[in-house]
């Protein structure tokens, strides 16, 4: 019996409460982090990033409990460095010249080979394990589900801004990530062995240095029995993370279910799935993205629509249709990307959306 465990890791900012902008923690965070935190927290490339993992949960309550609790020790951390914490896909106006790079041998590494696109590479993204633990079965589970990472990237989006800029995007952070080699939506793989040829032939020549650097929207991951999910900019709401890691599960429930059934799901190739990507990060929830079957523009609203209607037999097996059902929501308040947008809109002020992200980060974690 599969259990679909979860694992969600969420990259943050850290922010200078005065300035506004980013400000690089030297580690400090980190290291306090490690004294409660042990492994669930780590540094990035970046210094102004900081990264939190849940343990392996069973199910989504108990990833809530895990996000909801290590945003508030991060939280806390931070507040006695002096520091707030935002939860947003890029920062509104900070620039990536100006950021310190945390001193670690990978990381030197990674900049060493990709010089300045490694060094711009300031986003924040979110990062979903849903377990799996036959691998054959993870890499057909993942053809099929690349299909709906462009409607639920849409609903991450959260990153408008760019080094002071409103950038015309609803999710930048993509286009910045797009510069690195081997990411966005992965090729089809006809088995578990085809995909260990593919990574073996990149450690041989040198490409890369283990299945790691294999940095795909999707991915069968190289050490764990897990399919991460790692197309969404980081949700400014816990709320928001859990209905995505929420939806992320039931799609591969779905899948899998079929699958024992003897029934599959049509397979898209991944230059059309694309052309959905790129409506996605353009204009999030508020465009229109394409149905391959029908060979016609849909509302996003109806595809969200029709997205619930195909995991709902799921849902009720995996207990999680209250936070799913938290789509709707986020369809009418907007996603983080729209929030941001209406502020700087009524105010003019990008210090004043930075305010707005750090309340936002903390909406849904109590006292």
């Amino acid at each position: 019996m599969a259990t679909f465990t979860l694992g969600i890791e969420e990259e943050f900012q850290t922010i200078d409460p005065v300035t506004r902008n980013l400000r690089s923690h030297m580690s400090k965070l980190v290291e306090d982090g490690k004294i409660t935190l042990k492994e669930r927290v780590k540094a990035e490339m970046h210094q102004a990033v900081v990264e939190v993992g849940t343990n392996i949960c069973h199910n989504i309550q108990e990833a809530r409990e895990e996000v909801t609790y290590l945003r508030k020790m991060i939280l806390g951390l931070a507040e006695k460095q002096d520091l707030q914490v935002a939860a947003a896909g890029t920062h509104p106006f900070a620039d990536w010249v100006d950021q310190l790079i945390t001193d670690d041998p990978r990381y030197d590494e990674i900049i060493d080979e990709m010089r300045d696109v490694a060094r711009g590479n300031l986003i924040f993204g979110l990062h979903v394990h849903v377990g799996i633990e036959d691998r054959n079965e993870g890499i057909q589970i993942m053809n099929a589900v690349r299909y709906f990472l462009p409607h639920i990237y849409a609903l991450s989006t959260n990153s408008p801004f760019w080094c002071g800029r409103n950038t015309g995007f609803k999710s930048y952070r993509s286009k910045v990530f797009d510069k690195f080699p081997r990411t966005g939506i992965p090729d089809y793989f006809s088995s578990a062995a085809e995909y260990d040829e593919y990574v073996n032939l990149l450690i041989k020549t040198k490409c890369i240095d283990n299945g790691k650097k294999i940095w795909w929207d999707i991915r069968v991951h190289p050490f764990f029995n897990t399919i991460e999910f790692r197309m969404c900019d980081v949700p400014m709401r816990t709320d928001e993370t859990i209905c995505l890691a929420a939806i992320m599960q039931a799609l591969v429930a779905k899948i899998y279910k079929l699958h024992r059934m003897n029934l599959s799901f049509r397979i898209y190739d991944r230059m059309l799935i694309n052309e959905n990507k790129w409506r996605a990060a353009r204009y999030g929830i508020h465009g229109k993205l394409i149905d391959f079957g029908k060979q016609e523009e849909v509302e996003y609203k109806l595809l969200a629509g029709e997205l619930l209607e195909f995991i709902d037999d799921v849902v009720d097996e995996l207990g999680s249709r209250k936070e799913i059902s938290y789509i709707h929501q986020i369809m009418e308040m907007g996603t983080g990307a729209d929030r941001q947008l209406a502020v700087f809109e009524q105010t003019g002020s990008m210090n004043a959306v930075v305010d707005y992200i750090v309340a936002e980060t903390k909406i849904g974690l109590g006292e």
